[in-house]
């Protein structure tokens, strides 16, 4: 089944929240943001503003009827400055006007008078200062204390991975209209509609039933609108709880990029220990998180990087330690991956200093290393069903990885200026909020009198296709075509208590839950048909719109059982609650089994260097990939190419840069670049492994959304090697992004 939406998106039909039709009488939210990164609040004259015709009422943290905190994790995040900044772009204030362009220019009227007081931009600098979010936590496994001096090689290291913006199509929005009785209605840009909810409940200091939030589809979030479209809706929340009038608030792309959290940078310190067969004996890890100026999900982001910091090897004796620091920046936030890249990359870097040193080929060591059936992870969880060896194998095998590297030499022997490299990237990513209480979801499933279907769950679709795969499981269970299901929007009143889509899982939870709700409307349905066939309900099954008995079409079509259903007044709607089973994780302890499963793969990354301008490209990606049993695999192939792309972006171009007064650098698409069609790979070829799939997974069809992402770290490697092999006097510096900069730098550094 192709993507539902596709008919619509190319045609420009599809709605997204800027697509509604507002009220007359709507008026347009305006963010009055900091222009300093820390500093006491002296004063703030609004009247210059105020007085500007068509501004109808310029809100502030005095205006909040409830409790003027936004914070989920932990509560530290105001909605509204009070009498400090902490990052340049904290919202202190939202102009309500009657045109936007009424609003830019009464925000540019408002004087602002900030008593500045000292900037900390790097996670480093908070780690020295003793600036941090919350406590530090630890995994360990085995005693790294005495491994290390049972080592046959012992090495330490430095690495550092830089942020990443966003960049959703979309940018953050919301349109919200007063309802009777004190209600509202939000239309948000949001993968967290009950996180909305919850938040512009309390900040409006009203019950969350009196708050609707409804999200029809994101044009792209990647955790950026998990907890970071929330503060916008609320802002035009309290607005149109004194107004009582609709507000629509769409920030423009500038106003995105400086007020928004990106990926956590991360500095990171290693400590690895291998034996002479080149085991990895023990491995220690700092890992130093830039957390921003708020909690915002850094405490979930870290702990998940602590779940991947051994990726897909199996490491008998492992410590690691994240610090998330409080610094001067807006609060990070959630990224594809959520944490696991960062930790991924640091182990990476270890293998391959471990190999430069000794003289290996980094390959070597990671393939002895890989993950084997019973492994224990760091965390407690015993490895089982686990496919690492046989996704490594098989690129291997099918790819013919030795007939590629032979090319690579050859090429390198003949060319002066041009160099290529290959690496190889394997990966195992742990499936679940990690946060097992939010490992839940629930679907609503109606069949009305004419046959035809409506289902609501929690999952926002924001360009993953998850309700194509919902849509599939409807139709699969009910037996029906397609045309006769209608995917609902997401909204809190029809599905509540949701939790957000993210984590890879939405298909899995939603999924599960849509799948139940449909079986138990077989069930009655079953004994509908049964008395119809004057059969009984074992020897029945739906398929292609009609009722089968013992196998055998029947003339009984489902709409003649739908309307004898009605006739007998039976139930024609379902509620069904999926809750993950198995996972747990005990926090005191740092031990538990979190993950419903993992999906594993393995990349062979080739690149080619312009050795005198330092410019790169992809020439290709192979990849094996670990789906399970795939149940749409045009969309799960689609989304390991665009995961891909994103973190060859993360990896190589895309360069996050604040200045030391805690300003955004690269503020707009001329300074921020990310990979466009000419960056891409040239070939992206992908091989579904061949696997029995897992029963945690919605139809067996393992969770794709962000695991393919660190097969981009392969591209760091594969760059590296081939600067390598034109400098014998570089030294690496695991530095990433890898940009053409530094590329050229370590060309000819001596």
């Amino acid at each position: 089944m192709k993507n539902i939406d596709s008919f619509t998106h190319v045609r420009g039909e599809s709605l997204f929240v800027d697509d509604l039709m507002i009220r007359q009488d709507a008026l347009i939210g305006l963010c009055y943001d900091s222009p300093k990164a820390h500093g006491k609040i002296i004063s703030v004259d609004y009247s210059k503003a105020e007085a500007l015709e068509g501004v109808e009422r310029i809100f502030t943290y005095k205006d909040v009827l409830g409790e003027n905190q936004i914070g989920g994790i932990i509560p530290d995040e105001p909605l509204w400055a009070e009498d400090e900044v902490h990052f340049w772009g904290q919202p202190i204030a939202f102009i309500v006007a009657k045109t936007e362009a009424i609003a830019k220019k009464a925000r540019a009227l408002i004087n602002i008078e900030i008593e500045e007081l000292p900037v900390i931009t790097t996670a480093k600098e908070a780690k020295e200062k003793g600036s941090f979010i919350n406590a530090p936590r630890s995994f360990s496994l085995g005693n790294t204390n005495d491994s290390f001096s049972n080592c046959e090689y012992v090495f330490e290291g430095e690495t550092f991975s830089n942020g990443q913006e966003h960049l959703y199509l979309e940018t953050q929005g919301c349109y919200v209209v007063p309802q009777e009785n004190g209600s509202i209605k939000i239309t948000s840009s949001t993968q967290g509609p009950t996180q909305v909810q919850k938040t512009a409940a309390k900040v409006l200091g009203i019950p969350m039933h009196k708050v609707e939030v409804d999200v029809i589809r994101l044009g792209g979030g990647f955790g950026g609108k998990e907890d970071q479209a929330t503060p916008w809706a609320v802002m035009a929340a309290v607005a149109v709880q004194h107004l009582n009038k609709p507000v629509k608030y769409m920030l423009n792309r500038h106003d995105d990029l400086r007020m928004t959290g990106k990926r956590h940078p991360y500095s990171s310190f290693f400590k690895i220990g291998l034996t002479k067969d080149l085991k990895i004996k023990a491995f220690e890890v700092e890992f130093l998180q830039n957390s921003g100026a708020a909690a915002d999900l850094s405490p979930a982001i870290a702990e998940r990087t602590l779940f991947h910091a051994t990726n897909s090897y199996f490491v008998p004796n492992v410590k690691t330690t994240v610090y998330s620091c409080k610094t001067n920046l807006p609060p990070n936030t959630a990224f594809r991956g959520f944490g696991g890249p960062q930790g991924m990359f640091v182990i990476e870097c270890a293998i391959a200093k471990a190999a430069d040193e000794i003289g290996v080929d980094r390959k070597e060591i990671q393939e002895v290393n890989l993950l084997a059936e019973n492994d224990e992870f760091s965390y407690g969880q015993i490895a089982n069903e686990v496919q690492a060896k046989k996704s490594w194998f098989t690129a291997k095998e099918k790819f013919q990885l030795e007939k590629l590297e032979q090319e690579v030499s050859d090429f390198n022997d003949k060319n002066i200026h041009f160099k290529k490299g290959i690496s190889l990237m394997p990966i195992a990513f742990g499936i679940s909020f990690t946060n097992t209480p939010m490992n839940h979801a629930r679907a609503l499933i109606h069949i009305y009198q004419d046959g035809s279907v409506g289902v609501s769950t929690g999952a926002v679709e924001m360009g993953q296709s998850v309700n194509t795969k919902m849509l599939q499981v409807a139709q699969d269970v009910l037996g029906i075509s397609a045309d006769k299901v209608k995917l609902e929007t997401t909204n809190t009143t029809r599905v509540a208590n949701t939790s957000p889509s993210a984590a890879s899982s939405t298909a899995d939870l939603n999924g599960k839950a849509v799948e139940m709700a449909c079986n138990s409307l077989i069930d009655r349905l079953k004994v509908v048909a049964s008395k119809l066939l004057s059969s009984e309900e074992k020897n029945l099954s739906f398929k292609d719109d009609f009722v089968f008995n013992d196998d055998k079409k029947t003339d009984v079509t489902w709409n003649a059982v739908i309307a004898q259903a009605m006739l007998e007044r039976v139930a024609l709607s379902e509620n069904a609650h999926y809750a993950t089973p198995i996972i747990h994780f005990d926090k005191s302890k740092e031990k538990g089994h979190p993950f419903a499963y993992h999906v594993y793969g393995t990349a062979i990354t080739i690149v080619t260097v312009d050795c005198l301008r330092g410019i790169y490209e992809i020439d290709a990606v192979k990849i094996v990939h670990d789906f399970g049993k795939s149940m749409n695999l045009g969309i799960d192939i689609g989304q390991v190419e665009g995961a891909l792309a994103q973190g060859i972006g993360w990896m190589t171009m895309e360069e996050i840069s604040y200045g030391k007064d805690g300003r955004l650098l690269s503020n707009a698409l001329s300074t921020y670049k990310v990979p466009d069609i000419f960056s891409a790979p040239k070939i992206v070829e992908t091989i579904p492994l061949e696997t029995e799939g897992n029963d945690m997974a919605i139809q067996k069809s393992k969770a794709v959304g962000e695991p393919p992402l660190m097969y981009g770290i392969g591209a760091y490697f594969a760059i590296e090697q081939a600067v390598k092999a034109f400098n014998k006097n570089y030294k690496p510096r695991y530095h990433a992004p890898f940009t053409p900069e530094k590329v050229l730098m370590g060309l000819y550094e001596k």
